[in-house]
């Protein structure tokens, strides 16, 4: 297993460093979940905006290892909620899903005035990238 290198950062980046739909799984009493999110990726994480209240972030309070797949990329990592959407800590990232969620984000689905209104980061510790007929196992601890 290597470390995240430049190369496979740049792959990563090109597929979800936009909107991507990706599979997130969790486990609760050796019972999976899994659903589609939709994210992106930066700096060996994925972003996702959610509500605290909702099925996944109960199970990822629970149980904080989680899984994601897309677009030829497995991996395992550690779900953590960042809080809402609209505290000071979270202002860099935010500003970064109404830019990259720029499509949907404002469609009345989201209530920014609801403090359960989240950021869910999936900070990745290990994964497998398959890109142009290389597999590449990858740390990201």
């Amino acid at each position: 297993m290597e470390k995240l290198s430049d190369k496979t950062n740049a792959v990563l980046l090109e597929r979800f460093g936009k909107d991507s739909i990706i599979a997130l799984a969790t486990a609760i009493d050796n019972k999976p979940f899994v659903r589609q999110v939709d994210a992106f990726y930066e700096n060996g994480a994925f972003y996702v905006l959610t509500h605290a209240l909702s099925g996944k972030m109960k199970q990822i309070e629970q149980n904080p290892t989680v899984a994601i797949s897309g677009q030829w990329f497995t991996a395992q990592g550690i779900g953590e909620n960042l809080g809402y959407f609209g505290k000071s800590e979270n202002l860099r990232i935010a500003s970064k899903m109404r830019d990259i969620f720029s499509s949907w984000i404002d469609n009345g689905h989201n209530n920014f005035d609801d403090i359960n209104t989240c950021i869910l980061r999936i900070r990745l510790t290990e994964g497998i990238l398959f890109s142009n007929g290389a597999r590449y196992e990858i740390d990201f601890t």
